[in-house]
């Protein structure tokens, strides 16, 4: 099959082959005589690296009316980087097509500057949601002459609570226009947005349902909590050219275990949200530039990241949603290469690891950490091979070595070697020189201990999700991500909710059944006050003062008080 049988068009043939475009890949075969061959809504799931954008871009780009300068497509992506990365293909594609105007549109650039472009005329435009209604609040964007709307990454925008900001935008679009909408994974929210927006749309899906990438390897290491840092380092000595992201679940984690390495001598750096924007863009452009090897991240941050050539991802711990981990195992093996997707976990995490196995049709490899000696042994050879694989200047070298050999003259072939290795690795031996191995006894519960599991304490994981920040109290909502809660509807309903001063919200941990919050310690019980007697699609809210001791995790959302959803009457007897 090649891209001439799909019915691509010649200018765009040209343009991709120029590109290195040889053949469809799966998702693109399956996609493009779709959207080619009539007007219906799809939905298309397929794994982040596989070829989506041009699955829908060259056939979005082969339906514009180029004497048109208006708004005809729309194109939605969650992060600024993703945004870009789209409109950047999108401008590749088109290059034979010099009347074609894209317009990325994102916050953290002069919103003046797209005002104008837009004024000027634009046949495409790929925005952030954000960005896009400030836009049309302003009068400058009117989306009436749209015909074809694409949702890109439809999870990662469920994730981040754009629901009602699509819902606003869509209300501007006709409401015959084709909708399209990618996904990698396809969680019950998806699907509801899919019933809400669409009109019995075609699902087309590349490979099965929320699976993980074909040609990833997935690995685990199973270690003392105390240990997790040590770990992760012997992993990167242990694969000298490794070219990472570290995925962490907190930004002070992130902070903290990017400072950790930089001090132990490591090409490392952190991308998370305390960062301005002209920090992330100096971070990524050092990562993508190679000068930072491992890129320490939040699953927020690296949203939208276009790096083909990650060899591994490792998660420093479990995420507690199956799709995060697997949008995180899709930054490697994308364009075809292989990857590795590595997890650093204690043996509270075995459950969530099996569920993650279950749903992503694959089974994690267990590997001990390296010894200190596998990992010297390891890096002397990768050595070796740089040694002989390194390209000599014959001619500008020439002329220093007769100096340079009579310096070394005294030196055997064996010393010379053994001083050149030394140079290289004396840190390196020095750290190894005394360390231990890193033992993990898997400790396997009896029937005693599977009973009284529940009233074990909680673990120091758990209870640092209960504790708030210096300053701050700690909610407990019993609204999760199961019940399409996420951190904008938060937010609107204490806006709504909450009268006199406006709340100020810290850190938000959404989780599958419930979900807490910080606010300052002064505003604590007027939310929960606020909040008491909602109702959030039919479900009664609850809201409480956390206890960092109680073990919500295994409470049932709206019953984490006992008679929290009797009436009135009977609680009183």
């Amino acid at each position: 099959m090649t891209f001439e049988e799909l019915g691509v068009r010649d200018d765009l043939l040209r343009a991709i082959a120029e590109m290195g475009f040889e053949s469809p890949m799966p998702v693109q075969e399956k996609v493009i005589p779709e959207l080619l061959g009539g007007e219906h809504d799809l939905v298309a799931l397929a794994q982040t690296g596989t070829g989506k954008t041009a699955a829908f871009g060259l056939p979005v780009l082969q339906r514009i009316d180029v004497s048109r300068r208006e708004p005809q497509a729309l194109i939605l992506a969650p992060t600024r980087e993703l945004c870009l990365q789209i409109a950047g293909d999108l401008a590749d594609f088109s290059k034979y097509m010099p009347d074609v105007v894209v317009l990325p549109v994102y916050g953290g650039s002069s919103i003046e500057s797209q005002i104008r472009s837009l004024r000027k005329g634009v046949q495409i435009i790929v925005a952030t949601p954000g960005r896009l209604i400030d836009l049309i609040n302003r009068g400058v964007v009117n989306l009436s002459t749209v015909h074809t709307v694409v949702l890109d990454e439809a999870d990662e925008m469920l994730n981040m609570g754009f629901v009602d900001s699509i819902n606003d935008i869509l209300s501007h679009v006709p409401e015959d226009r084709e909708m399209l909408m990618f996904s990698a994974t396809m969680p019950a929210e998806v699907a509801k947005i899919a019933k809400r927006f669409m009109r019995e749309p075609k699902e087309i899906v590349v490979g099965t349902r929320n699976e993980g990438a074909k040609n990833v390897r997935h690995i685990y290491y199973m270690v003392n909590a105390r240990d997790k840092y040590l770990a992760l380092k012997r992993i990167a000595d242990d694969t000298p050219n490794i070219y990472g992201i570290i995925f962490c679940r907190t930004r002070r984690d992130t902070q903290e275990i990017a400072e950790k390495l930089i001090q132990d001598g490591y090409n490392a750096d952190a991308l998370h949200g305390d960062l301005s924007q002209q920090q992330r863009d100096t971070v990524m452009k050092k990562f993508r530039d190679r000068v930072i090897r491992l890129l320490v991240a939040t699953d927020v941050a690296a949203r939208g990241l276009d790096v083909d050539d990650v060899t591994h991802v490792i998660n420093y711990g479990l995420p507690e949603d199956t799709a995060v981990y697997t949008h995180r195992s899709g930054r490697t093996g994308r364009a075809g290469k292989t990857g590795v997707s590595i997890a650093i976990i204690h043996s509270r995490e075995k459950g969530r690891l099996r569920e993650i196995e279950r749903i992503i049709g694959k089974k994690f490899e267990r590997k001990e950490v390296p010894t200190p000696q596998h990992i010297i042994e390891k890096q002397l050879y990768n050595l070796a091979d740089r040694i002989e694989r390194v390209e000599v200047p014959e001619s500008e070298i020439e002329q220093y070595m007769p100096g340079v050999l009579r310096k070394l003259a005294w030196l055997s072939t064996e010393d010379l070697l053994k001083r050149v290795l030394s140079l290289e690795f004396n840190r390196l031996l020095e750290y190894y020189k005394d360390a231990p191995a890193i033992d993990f006894i898997d400790e396997k519960p009896t029937r005693e201990r599977k009973g009284k599991e529940r009233k074990e304490p909680l673990s120091d994981r758990e209870k640092d999700r209960r504790t708030a920040e210096p300053g701050m109290a700690r909610i407990y909502i019993n609204l999760g991500k199961s019940d399409g809660f996420y951190a904008g509807n938060l937010i609107d309903m204490l806006n709504k909710n909450i009268h006199g001063q406006r709340v100020d919200v810290g850190r938000i941990d959404l989780m599958p059944a419930y979900s807490l919050f910080d606010v300052k310690k002064g505003d604590a019980h007027r939310v929960v006050s606020g909040l008491k007697g909602l109702e959030f699609f039919g479900k009664r809210v609850f809201s409480e003062v956390a206890d960092q001791d109680r073990d919500y995790a295994h409470t049932s959302g709206h019953k984490s008080k006992p008679d929290a959803d009797k009436p009135a009457r009977k609680r009183k007897k």
